[in-house]
């Protein structure tokens, strides 16, 4: 019982409480570049969940069989190797969303996320939980990328998944799109709003302050 709730408790808390984007701020790239639209956020959290669950796995598998001298090493190579797959499989088929992903799959090899799960966690864990912790942070990611490209869509081009949900202009209905809304620089203004959302709910995520300035007459 006490296993079943800590592996419960693992794959919950990357959904909020440790959320991996906003609380760690990892994967943020990604973040900010495909979620331009659903299909595309959709299409890079499986992409990146899947190679993060099957790496961790591995990882925990031959743990200890790695040489700390090159665990970094043998690490990146079955990330970059998953990543290979992933990324032939997308353009056998699903084309036209891997061309919009651009080189954004490919570099999961790079992404802190991975890499920081298989190095911290994987590493000194069994398979089970080790994946059930990578699942969770997955989800994790997945829920901050499908939140920003949901806003995106919407309010972008008036669409969601493809689907017209405001009637525009251009068509005789009476939403105009934002078209800001599918720039870069929307999403990290999304971005930080939902990391000051969240932090103002949940005031224990929130960093201490680096510098405090000194009391005044007034104060004192």
């Amino acid at each position: 019982m006490a296993d079943r709730t800590k592996l419960w408790s693992t794959l919950t808390e990357p959904l909020v409480q440790q959320n991996p984007v906003t609380l760690q701020i990892l994967g943020i790239c990604s973040a900010l570049a495909v979620t331009t639209s659903v299909a595309t956020a959709l299409t890079m959290s499986a992409s990146l969940t899947t190679v993060l669950v099957l790496s961790s796995m591995l990882v925990s598998l031959i743990r200890r069989h790695i040489p700390d001298s090159i665990r970094l090493i043998v690490q990146i190579v079955i990330v970059a190797s998953l990543v290979v797959v992933i990324d032939q499989i997308l353009q056998a088929y699903l084309f036209d969303i891997s061309r919009k992903l651009s080189v954004f799959v490919s570099l999961i090899t790079t992404n802190c996320l991975v890499l920081g799960r298989t190095e911290s966690y994987a590493r000194s864990n069994p398979p089970l939980p080790s994946m059930v912790d990578a699942l969770g942070n997955g989800l994790g990611y997945s829920l901050v990328l499908i939140i920003i490209g949901s806003a995106r869509e919407l309010f972008g081009a008036g669409k969601l998944m493809g689907y017209q949900v405001f009637p525009v202009v251009a068509d005789g209905g009476w939403f105009t799109p934002l078209n800001l809304m599918l720039l870069a620089p929307s999403a990290f203004f999304m971005l930080g709003g939902l990391v000051w959302a969240i932090r103002s709910v949940l005031p224990e995520q929130a960093e201490p302050s680096e510098f405090n300035p000194p009391e005044t007459e007034e104060a004192r």
